[in-house]
C-alpha cells in the first residue's frame, strides 16, 4: 500500500514501538512524515532481541519523520501520564493512539502464575485502557482522531480458552475497550478499531523463540503497518467499532497479490489465534504434495522408536547450544503410559526412552499424535490448540520444538 502523505505532522502515539509489529507501524506513518511517541520499556539493548526506543527513533527520522522516546512501562500511570504531556509539549497534541504493548503466556490454569496472571492483565488490559484514558483529551481536539489495538475480534468459542483462559481473558479485554470505547466516544467523533493478523507475523521475538523455525509459514509485519494505515487513513466519525483482519482491510484498498508479505512465498500459511472461521482441528500444514504425503505416511506408520531413530539423526551440538532444553513425551494410549525425550539440553544432544532425570517441558498426548507431530502431518502448535497436546513447563522452548521439527523434515 502506498504512503499519501496524509500523516505529515501528525503526531501518534505507538506503545511497544521499539521493535516488531509496533516499530513497523511507526515507520511506515514517518514515511509521510508523523510525528511518532515511541513509548516502550526498552532504553538499554536486550540480550538476544535488537532494538530500543532509541534505535527506533533513528530508524523513524531516517525515514522521514520526527520522533520523542519515551521510557513507558504502560502499568505505571505517572509514567503514561508524564509521556502523553511530553508528547503534547513537544508537538502540540495527539492524533492517533496505536496500543500495541502486549503479554502473551500460553499456560493453562495451573500453569499460570498469579504473576504471570497480573503481567499480562494489567499490560494488555489495564495498560490499554490507561494509555486511552490519557490521550482521549488530546485527541478530542484532533481532526481525524483514532485509537487502534492491536487485538483480536470477541469470538466466545472454547477452542480460544481452554488452553490459554487466562491470556484469553487479558486480550479480549483490549478488544472490549474497542466494543465500549467506540460507541462512548462516538460522539467526540474518535474512532476505537481493533487490527489482528490472519497469519502468525514473523518477528525478531518470533525468530528467538523458535530458533529461526517458524519462518516459512509467516507473513512480514509490512503487512500490519499497511493495514493499519489503511484503518488510520479512514474517517474516523465514519469508520469506527470494527474488528479488523489485516488482509482484509488491505483487499478493499485494493491489494490483490499478498505474497509480497510472506516470509516464504510457496510455503502454506500458519493461521493466527483467534481467526473468524478457522477449525484449527480440520487445519493440516503442507498441502497435497504427493512427496511430503508419502514421506509423512511412511514415517507415520513406523513405530516411536524408529520415529526417536530418525529424531536422533537429525539433531546436533548447534540445536542444543540454540534450544537448551529437555523435551518429555508422555505418550497415553488404551495400552497404557509411555516416557520418551528429546534431549536438547546435553552434550551433542539425545533421545531415548523413559523418563528423564529432569525436563524442561512436559508434553502429554497420544501415540497416534505424536507420530502424526513428527511426521510433519501436524503441527505442534495446532496440536496444542485442538487439546490434543497438553503442555506444562517452558512454554518458549516448546515453541522451539517446531525448529527440531523442521530439521527433521529437511533431513529426509
Amino acid at each position: 500500500m502506498f504512503n499519501t502523505g496524509k500523516f505529515a505532522h501528525k503526531t501518534i502515539v505507538i506503545t511497544g514501538a521499539s521493535r516488531g509489529i509496533g516499530k513497523e507501524i511507526a515507520l511506515k506513518l514517518a514515511q509521510d512524515g508523523a510525528n511518532i511517541v515511541i513509548a516502550a520499556k526498552t532504553a538499554d539493548p536486550h540480550p538476544k532481541l535488537p532494538g530500543t526506543i532509541y534505535t527506533a527513533a533513528e530508524e523513524i527520522e531516517k525515514a522521514g519523520g520526527k520522533s520523542l522516546p519515551c521510557v513507558v512501562d504502560v502499568r505505571d500511570e505517572d509514567a503514561v501520564q508524564k509521556c502523553v504531556e511530553e508528547a503534547v509539549r513537544k508537538f502540540g497534541g495527539i492524533d492517533v493512539l496505536v496500543n500495541n504493548a502486549s503479554a502473551i503466556s500460553l499456560t493453562g490454569t495451573l500453569e499460570t502464575s498469579m504473576k504471570r496472571y497480573d503481567l499480562m492483565h494489567n499490560i494488555n488490559t489495564r495498560g490499554t485502557f490507561l494509555m486511552s484514558q490519557k490521550c482521549i483529551p488530546y485527541l478530542k481536539q484532533s481532526k481525524n482522531p483514532h485509537i487502534l489495538n492491536l487485538s483480536p475480534p470477541l469470538l466466545m468459542e472454547p477452542q480460544w480458552f481452554a488452553n490459554h483462559v487466562a491470556y484469553t481473558m487479558a486480550k479480549y479485554g483490549m478488544s472490549m475497550c474497542v466494543l465500549g470505547m467506540h460507541e462512548e466516544l462516538r460522539s467526540d467523533g474518535i474512532a476505537v478499531n481493533a487490527l489482528w493478523p490472519r497469519t502468525a507475523i514473523w518477528t525478531a521475538a518470533m525468530d528467538m523463540l523458535s530458533a529461526g523455525g517458524g519462518a516459512s509459514g509467516s507473513r512480514k509485519p509490512e503487512i500490519m503497518a499497511d493495514a493499519a494505515y489503511a484503518i488510520l487513513s479512514r474517517n474516523s466519525r465514519e469508520f469506527t467499532g470494527n474488528f479488523v483482519m489485516d488482509d482484509d482491510i488491505l483487499r478493499e484498498e485494493g491489494v490483490t497479490d499478498f505474497t509480497k508479505y510472506a516470509m516464504d512465498p510457496s510455503a502454506p500459511l500458519m493461521m493466527d489465534f483467534f481467526v473468524p472461521g478457522v477449525e484449527y482441528n480440520d487445519f493440516k500444514l503442507g498441502g497435497g504434495d504427493p512427496k511430503r504425503q508419502k514421506s509423512r505416511a511412511s514415517l507415520k506408520a513406523a513405530d516411536v522408536a524408529e520415529t526417536l531413530s530418525r529424531v536422533k539423526q537429525s539433531i546436533s551440538a548447534e540445536h542444543v547450544q540454540k534450544i537448551k532444553a529437555v523435551f518429555e513425551f508422555i505418550l497415553k494410549d488404551n495400552t497404557g503410559i509411555r516416557h520418551v525425550y528429546v534431549d536438547l539440553k546435553n552434550g551433542n544432544g539425545s533421545v531415548g526412552e523413559g523418563k528423564p532425570p529432569s525436563s524442561d517441558v512436559q508434553m502429554e498426548t497420544t501415540t497416534e499424535t505424536f507420530q502424526s507431530i513428527f511426521a510433519g502431518e501436524l503441527s505442534a502448535t495446532k496440536a496444542f490448540m485442538t487439546q490434543k497436546l497438553k503442555i506444562k513447563g517452558d512454554m518458549a522452548k516448546a515453541i522451539q520444538l517446531e525448529a527440531l521439527l523442521k530439521n527433521l523434515q529437511k533431513s529426509k
